[in-house]
């Protein structure tokens, strides 16, 4: 392995379903030995995983919103682990991983929130986005069906720490039938087990670093510690 790094982190403080502050995010991946997380906040989308914010100006909602991005990047440059922007938009059980885009074209499109998830995925791309559907086989209650749509993502992630061995194995078949690029992440919640990354030859130095090395191929989703086996792992 050379440098990994984890696309699909998020905190207490901008997801309500995590257990972890950013500032122990960073410190654990950080004593794991990662190279760098991003963190990927449930966006105001998806109310019952986003922590909930007053009916405020769209502006300052933003501001909060990126609040525990730096956070962590703020810890990340005291423990040496590079700490990058990405956020997570959601419709009906569809997840999409949204990088390259940051808090000034957040503050810019509030008319996102009234987008459908593919009408989404196609504005963000044409304004420079580089789009990935997230967990795209995984079932639950709050999914009603599952949907793919694959001339509007930019990338598939076919390994989430938080999926069966079988969703992660449909993902994979699914990207090689339709030729779309590939990533993985843990989607870190603070007491996964399992730790994904993707394994990069070379040190980003930017986001558009990583998009390019998924777009690429040169980024190879990996399992960096299983602690289902190994026991490595304690929450």
């Amino acid at each position: 392995m050379a440098f990994l790094y984890d696309p699909h982190v998020h905190t207490s403080v901008g997801s309500r379903c995590s257990k972890v502050l950013p500032e122990e995010a960073v410190q654990r991946f950080a004593k794991m030995g990662y190279a760098g997380i991003f963190i990927t906040e449930h966006f105001f989308n998806n109310p019952s995983t986003t922590v909930p914010f007053r009916e405020i100006p769209w502006e300052e909602a933003i501001e909060q919103y990126c609040r525990p991005y730096e956070m962590a990047k703020a810890e990340g440059e005291k423990v040496g682990l590079q700490v990058f922007f990405g956020f997570e938009n959601s419709y009906q059980g569809n997840d999409i991983l949204t990088y390259g885009l940051g808090k000034d074209w957040l503050k810019a499109h509030p008319e996102i929130m009234d987008m459908p998830i593919r009408q989404y995925c196609e504005f963000a791309r044409a304004e420079g986005g580089f789009v990935v559907h997230a967990h795209p086989f995984r079932e639950a209650k709050y999914i009603d069906l599952i949907r793919l749509m694959p001339r509007s993502v930019d990338a598939v992630e076919i390994l989430n720490g938080s999926c069966s061995d079988f969703q992660n194995d449909r993902a994979a078949e699914y990207a090689r039938n339709y030729g779309l690029a590939v990533t993985g992440g843990s989607d870190y919640h603070g007491s996964k087990p399992l730790l994904c990354a993707i394994d990069s030859p070379v040190r980003f130095g930017t986001v558009a670093d990583f998009c390019e090395a998924v777009r690429c191929g040169d980024a190879t989703p990996v399992v960096a510690i299983d602690g289902r086996e190994s026991g490595t792992v304690s929450e």
